[in-house]
């Protein structure tokens, strides 16, 4: 069975190199190449390839955003690259997600490509990928701790990157998250609020309540309601609800500004 791959590393002597390896693994169809995170989901929705070989560290997307971007019956199996990163190779470990470290060698390809075969014959092993890449992309992005820039967001068939400072508000929809920008866009997300809220800088955005959070510098006003709640007017006109909890929380921070 010829196994079809995509590859993906910004690095062009790095992407080069994988490029020239892969194709002397048997068996083995390269589909496609990107050089950037937005890139690598156009070119495995476009192409379907059985294998993803994702740097992780990408311009526009990370490896893990990538994964959370491809539209879920076009997800491939995936194997991350990473040059250095020991925190993300152990949570690989742990979650049986195959990555390949920098520089890689050509009989430790040979090995995730051996591995992606036997997945592929495997219903069930395949069926348990996509809970195991989330896990990784968890403890990564735990272990890196870094704040988000720009969060990926879906608009039909393109990935775009709306930058954090114009998120006015982010809204808890059962298992979705509804993002709000200073000009009144509006995007949904598939992404718990709490990990949101992690990789959030906390100096700009505040909890309003248990599914509500927004950002302190788009406030326009704060408004008392009977019962000791407020209501929130951001400068883009949404008017959003604080619990009576977070009221107090939120009283706190503004005096501090």
């Amino acid at each position: 069975m010829i196994l079809r791959a995509v590859i993906a590393d910004d690095e062009r002597p790095a992407r080069s190199y994988l490029v020239s390896m892969l194709r002397k693994v048997d068996e083995v169809e390269l589909v496609g190449e990107a050089a950037s995170g937005p890139e690598a989901v156009k070119v495995i929705e476009e192409t379907r390839p059985a294998l993803a070989l994702l740097d992780i560290q990408m311009p526009g997307l990370d490896g893990f955003e990538v994964v959370r971007m491809v539209k879920p019956e076009c997800l491939p199996l995936v194997a991350f690259v990473t040059a250095h990163d020991e925190y993300a190779v152990q949570a690989f470990e742990m979650n049986a997600v195959d990555y390949l470290l920098k520089p890689i060698r050509a009989a430790r390809l040979r090995e995730t490509v051996a591995r992606a075969r036997e997945r592929l014959e495997d219903a069930t092993l395949r069926a348990e990928d996509a809970a195991r890449i989330e896990a990784a992309a968890a403890d990564y992005q735990k272990a890196a701790g870094g704040r988000l820039e720009r969060i990926p967001v879906r608009r039909k068939d393109e990935v775009v990157l709306v930058p954090v400072k114009d998120v006015a508000s982010v809204v808890a929809d059962g298992e979705l998250l509804r993002v709000t920008t200073v000009d009144s866009q509006r995007h949904v997300i598939t992404y718990t609020l709490r990990d949101l809220e992690a990789r959030l800088d906390p100096a700009r955005f505040v909890r309003l309540s248990r599914g509500t959070l927004a950002n302190l510098d788009l406030f326009k006003s704060v408004s008392l309601l009977p019962g000791g709640t407020q209501t929130v007017t951001l400068t883009n006109g949404q008017e959003l609800k604080v619990s009576r909890t977070q009221a107090r929380v939120l009283r706190d921070q503004l005096l501090r500004l």
